[in-house]
């Protein structure tokens, strides 16, 4: 891994880190998603830092150089939290839908009996 990829990584993983605490103390996200996004660029701060720990995993697995294996990583890392995001959106728009469903039956049982006290003053 060349010195200036080492260089960027750590740079982008201060900014990845100090943009999560900021969004946090805005109340603009909450602290169980930040945590997945320092632990991963406290990851790849030490995989930067120690760049043996990338050359090791990537003879281990079989790919030709470690900066490939560290976009290869990232790669997998992304896809999953993707995923996980997926069946969390997903699981979301069922509640919606059900809270919505049962909104909509409130407000045509309070429409009926409005209708119903109306015809019994007439």
């Amino acid at each position: 891994m060349t010195t200036i990829l080492r260089i960027v990584l750590i740079i982008v993983c201060f900014l990845t880190c100090y943009y999560a605490l900021y969004k946090i103390r805005k109340s603009q996200m909450q602290i169980e998603d930040s945590i997945f996004w320092i632990l991963f660029s406290i990851i790849l701060v030490i995989i930067s830092i120690i760049p043996d720990i990338a050359y090791f995993l990537a003879n281990l697995l079989g790919i030709g150089s470690p900066v490939n294996f560290v976009f290869l990583a990232m790669i997998f890392i992304m896809i999953f939290k993707i995923f996980s995001m997926s069946i969390k959106i997903s699981q979301l728009e069922y509640k919606i839908r059900n809270l919505v469903q049962q909104i909509a039956i409130k407000n045509h049982e309070l429409e009926s009996e409005k209708l119903e006290n109306k015809n019994e003053k007439i």
